[in-house]
């Protein structure tokens, strides 16, 4: 976050701003909440020459009036299907990635999570979902936002979201289904199960199998969410 500050005094003359009440403006600052966009306008009295706390140059006792504005700008946050994510969780934007991507897992196991920005149990498992592929780094995630690749998604049979694939190279896919928050354990169930070492001869499947090539435009219609 970047913090923007203004001095502006009233006077013409040029005034001393003593250390201790700068260190003081600025402890309040840091207690502000990141969310402030409006700037703040705050006035503060300046102190006579007596106090020490403000002094002019010509004695002047009165109290002078000084504003002092700080603008706060938000930074952008990230939105949530992006934070936390892993250096072995990928992000699907084309059918030509999720085909390269499979190709290049070779014999490592692949879990696909299909989602929505909309979906409330798309948001409340991808946290999870990050644990698990922290604990798995040997795991290749690829994370499909159901908006950008309906075409692909029809031809996948997704329905309900959030919807989960696992492939594994020659083996091509191994199990798909729905869960959520709830029954988070079939998704630790299918890791243990299909992690297993193996030895599979043949190309990695995916690339003619799924007959992804041939995408048609589907229909408008969302998938249902899982229940939570």
């Amino acid at each position: 976050m970047a913090d923007v500050i203004k001095l502006c005094c009233s006077n013409s003359n040029r005034t001393m701003i003593s250390s201790s009440l700068l260190i003081s403006f600025s402890s309040s600052l840091s207690s502000c909440p990141h969310t402030l966009r409006r700037p703040s306008l705050v006035s503060i009295p300046a102190a006579s020459s007596a106090g020490g706390g403000l002094a002019s140059r010509h004695g002047n006792n009165k109290l002078g009036l000084f504003k002092i504005k700080a603008a706060v700008t938000e930074t952008e946050q990230p939105k949530w299907w992006e934070r936390n994510a892993g250096p072995n969780m990928i992000d699907i934007h084309s059918t030509q990635e999720f085909l390269n991507a499979l190709s290049e897992a070779g014999e490592r196991l692949v879990i696909i999570e299909v989602y929505g920005t909309w979906c409330a149990s798309c948001r409340a498992i991808f946290p999870k979902l990050c644990r698990t592929a922290a604990e798995h780094p040997d795991i290749v995630f690829l994370k499909v936002n159901f908006d950008e690749n309906k075409p692909m998604c029809k031809k996948l049979n997704v329905k309900v979201l959030p919807y989960f694939q696992f492939y594994r190279g020659a083996d091509g896919l191994l199990d798909e289904f729905s869960c959520s928050l709830a029954k988070f354990q079939k998704i630790k169930d299918a890791i243990e199960v299909h992690n297993t070492a193996r030895c599979s001869i043949g190309p990695p499947k995916g690339i003619a199998d799924l007959n992804l090539e041939t995408l048609t435009t589907p229909t408008t219609n969302n998938p249902e969410e899982t229940k939570r």
